[in-house]
């Protein structure tokens, strides 16, 4: 590979990486606007305009007269300040304008080197995938928060956790796109690869079930470990009927099943990292064993404001570590210098 090669593929991994962060804080700023029910503060989605926020009083009174048309606000917030009003606005406008940045810092690097032919075609599929997905994450936000603006004071469990698992997917993408650049990385071959790659999907499966969790607020009740409720499998868990329901509106299966599925995530890593025996699996099974700590932590604190975000960030980070592991178990190293 060539020297001005090397340094574009450098450029664009700096590039991907800052996305990739600025993703990271969107999903931590995204969590603390659950944790502090503002996601509804908004009631409108005005991809240009939205990006002001109130200048004014009069401004201020508009966007609290919109608020006190929904649900939240009768049946959960009537009689709210002002000033409340906007410690919970400010949360989710920080959220959006998030969304508007990354939007911009990838698709005008991405618009520039595509009209200036300097991508190579697997390289630009792969960005425009990225691109695709981006914008139908944004669009995914708004068909969430437009689920709790009638008939309900949260927005919808489904769709919240949809909105976080895309998000991951986004962020794994991106940093995979930019392990990927000048280097090359075999299919999964053998058991172990395969392993890596199970391990990311199940880091992925349990994020989503988080989701479920944070929709529901199901980690608000049961804060004991390692019982639930007093028993290793509470009573309750099949209350709902169909029984099927219970896996996504059940509020005290919903933590039951993010509780196993860290179990088995955890088992997976360490009998993953003893087969592997690489430094990559081993800081793996180390990261998976102190984000299970961290979840037990914040459910025992009751799941503090701080504490439940660096659980979400633990979430984000694992997942990076899991895409690393597995890039990094598929490289193709480069033959080294003949000793001859």
């Amino acid at each position: 590979m060539s020297h001005s090669a090397t340094g574009f593929n450098a450029q664009i991994r700096l590039w991907l990486n800052c996305i990739a962060a600025l993703v990271f804080f969107m999903v931590i700023v995204g969590g603390a606007t659950r944790l502090t029910d503002s996601g509804l503060s908004i009631t409108e989605w005005q991809p240009l305009l939205g990006a002001i926020p109130p200048l004014n009083e009069a401004d201020w009174a508009a966007a609290f007269g919109k608020y006190q048309l929904i649900p939240e606000y009768e049946l959960q917030n009537k009689g709210m300040s002002l000033e409340d009003f906007k410690f919970i606005y400010w949360w989710e406008w920080a959220h959006r304008f998030l969304g508007r940045l990354i939007g911009v810092a990838f698709a005008a690097p991405f618009i520039y080197f595509t009209l200036t032919r300097k991508l190579e075609k697997g390289l630009w599929k792969q960005l425009a995938a990225l691109f695709i997905l981006g914008g139908a994450q944004g669009a995914l936000g708004w068909y969430m928060v437009a689920s709790g603006l009638v008939d309900r004071v949260d927005v919808s469990q489904y769709r919240l956790a949809a909105h976080l698992t895309l998000a991951a997917i986004i962020f794994a993408a991106i940093f995979w796109v930019a392990l990927g650049l000048g280097k090359e990385r075999r299919s999964p071959a053998n058991i172990d690869q395969l392993f890596a790659m199970l391990l990311t999907g199940l880091f992925l499966l349990q994020i989503a079930a988080g989701g479920l969790v944070a929709g529901l607020d199901a980690g608000m009740g049961y804060a004991t470990w390692p019982l639930m409720d007093g028993q290793w499998a509470p009573a309750g868990l099949f209350a709902m009927s169909p029984g099927w329901i219970n896996f996504f509106e059940n509020a005290m299966t919903v933590q039951f099943n993010h509780r196993m599925l860290a179990y088995i995530v955890l088992a997976s890593a360490v009998i993953y990292a003893w087969r592997a025996r690489t430094a990559q699996s081993a800081i793996l099974a180390f990261a998976v064993f102190a984000q299970a700590l961290l979840g037990v932590i914040t459910l025992l604190l009751g799941v503090p404001l701080a504490a439940a975000l660096a659980h979400q960030a633990g979430a984000m980070l694992l997942l990076a570590v899991a895409v690393w592991n597995l890039h990094s178990s598929l490289l193709i190293q480069s033959p080294g210098p003949d000793p001859r």
